[in-house]
């Protein structure tokens, strides 16, 4: 099958898929809230665009989150534009599979954010995430201003500390500014509210990211990362 191969290198721009010009169908309305999917953050709140795994979990994770006002699936960190699913998962566009995540700092800092981000999941594993294997799967983080990036940077050397006293090994999370967000297709949009029994892959470490103002997570679940711990999370 065309799209059944699963390279664990990036293409480059000369040998990424070329895309369309034209967005592929998507939602309009997040299917939790009710929200406008695609319309500009709302003044006073920021963006940000996360990558751990397969998205129909990770989405689930933020839109929980307190503080949370909308989140969108989507494909970022490539170079094909407006790609599809199938395309995507080829691991010929360069993509992985995000969350766009629009949030009010006023109610969940982005530190806060980072913290559920990090122990949401391994950021030590390239291009894979648990069972799932693929460039589409990779951890990463993709800002819309330097300032953030910065706060990102940092998370990351924290939590690289952490890991490493724990006995874990690299973090491998792309961090870079975001070049373009591309919204995945209307199906993707909020799976896991649709079909509530489907695949989620989501698990962290159960190591503690020691991000300052952020609340730690309840250790009363042993690990790893469990749904009922990220809800817990994002309530505090």
């Amino acid at each position: 099958m065309l799209f059944s191969r699963k390279p664990l290198a990036l293409p480059t721009r000369d040998t990424a898929l070329p895309g369309r010009a034209m967005t592929i169908p998507t939602a309009d309305t997040h299917f939790v809230n009710g929200r406008d999917l695609n319309a500009p953050a709302p003044d006073g709140m920021k963006e940000i665009v996360l990558a751990l795994g397969c998205f129909w979990g990770a989405e689930r994770v933020f839109w929980q989150a307190d503080g949370v006002y909308v989140t969108q699936v989507g494909y970022a960190g490539g170079y094909t534009p407006n790609p599809t699913y199938e395309e995507t998962c080829s691991g010929q566009t360069g993509h992985t599979e995000v969350v766009r995540v629009v949030y009010d700092p006023n109610v969940m800092t982005l530190d806060a954010l980072l913290k559920l981000f990090w122990e949401s999941h391994d950021p030590t594993q390239g291009m894979r995430q648990g069972n799932d294997i693929g460039t589409q799967y990779r951890s990463a983080i993709y800002t819309y201003d330097d300032a953030d990036l910065a706060t990102v940077k940092a998370s990351q050397a924290a939590y690289n500390r952490a890991l490493s006293a724990a006995g874990r090994g690299e973090i491998t999370t792309e961090i870079k500014a975001l070049a373009a967000f591309y919204p995945a297709e209307d199906y993707h949009q909020q799976y896991l509210a649709k079909h509530p029994a489907g695949y989620c892959g989501i698990g962290g470490t159960g190591v503690t990211c020691p991000m300052p103002g952020a609340t730690a997570l309840d250790k009363s679940v042993d690990p790893p990362v469990t749904e009922k711990r990220l809800r817990l999370a994002s309530m505090a």
